[in-house]
């Protein structure tokens, strides 16, 4: 199967604006995103709306594509990028712009779902560590997963799911899996064209998280679970957390 990655990186950001060009360990975040990113997709663009990205893309010698400003997600914005890059692909994996350490190995777990010929989307969940508070857990800015017995996504979630009846609320991890949503998503080329035609639905309207959509009109979401961890770059102080993190690890 032919693969194609695409890194979303748009300028604006309501907590963190310019955060792909924040420099971590001395070079831009997204150059770590595409560093990484590359090292399981030889075939990988950066689509952005800005100048100033693009140009950083292409100082690093990394391929890049202008998109417009008026999209209102990432895989939207990647719907237009794998239009306009002229690379026929037989699945398109979307990689946040703000995730500079992704694994290799993650995505190449993404690229295994598709071996099943009923998948039409894939994405990663990482299994919240037993003995995690539940305050931890319950931040709404980590999306929450259930899945069935075939790895494929229920639902999704900003609060803690499945709600444990009768538990102290601090021993739920040690009592159940509970995962977390990693927010790396891989479609079908066909299917990518057919999500970003899809109207909102309630439920995504309800949480927030885009990917309900998707569920909401029958599309099957097979996850694959990583043990890697890793930080996403929403604020100031994630990119400290950042800095600190990768002086332990060998670039």
């Amino acid at each position: 199967m032919k693969f194609l990655g695409i890194i979303p990186a748009r300028y604006a950001s309501t907590r963190f604006p310019a955060k792909p060009l924040a420099l971590l360990a001395g070079k831009p975040v997204i150059w770590h995103v595409y560093h990484n990113a590359s090292k399981a997709l030889p075939n990988l663009v950066v689509a952005t709306d800005n100048e100033q990205i693009f140009n950083t893309v292409r100082s690093f010698g990394g391929n890049v594509v202008m998109t417009s400003s008026e999209h209102r997600t990432g895989t939207d914005r990647c719907n237009e990028a794998y239009t306009n890059f002229g690379v026929e692909a037989d699945v398109v994996i979307n990689i946040q712009g703000d995730e500079p350490f992704i694994n290799p190995a993650q995505l190449e777990a993404l690229k295994n779902c598709f071996s099943d010929p009923t998948v039409d989307i894939a994405t990663l969940i990482k299994p919240f560590v037993p003995g995690t508070p539940y305050s931890v857990m319950a931040d709404p800015n980590t999306p929450k997963a259930i899945v069935n017995f075939n790895g494929e996504a229920v639902y999704f979630s900003r609060s803690v799911i499945p709600f444990l009846r009768g538990v102290e609320k601090d021993l739920w991890s040690s009592k159940n899996t509970y995962y977390k949503h990693i927010g790396v998503y891989a479609f079908r080329a066909e299917v990518l064209k057919k999500v970003s035609q899809l109207k909102q639905t309630p439920l995504e309207l309800a949480e927030s998280l885009e990917q309900l959509r998707w569920l909401e009109n029958g599309l099957k979401i097979k996850t694959a679970v990583t043990d890697i961890e890793t930080i996403g770059i929403d604020t100031p102080d994630d990119l400290a957390a950042a800095e600190e993190y990768i002086k332990h690890l060998k670039i």
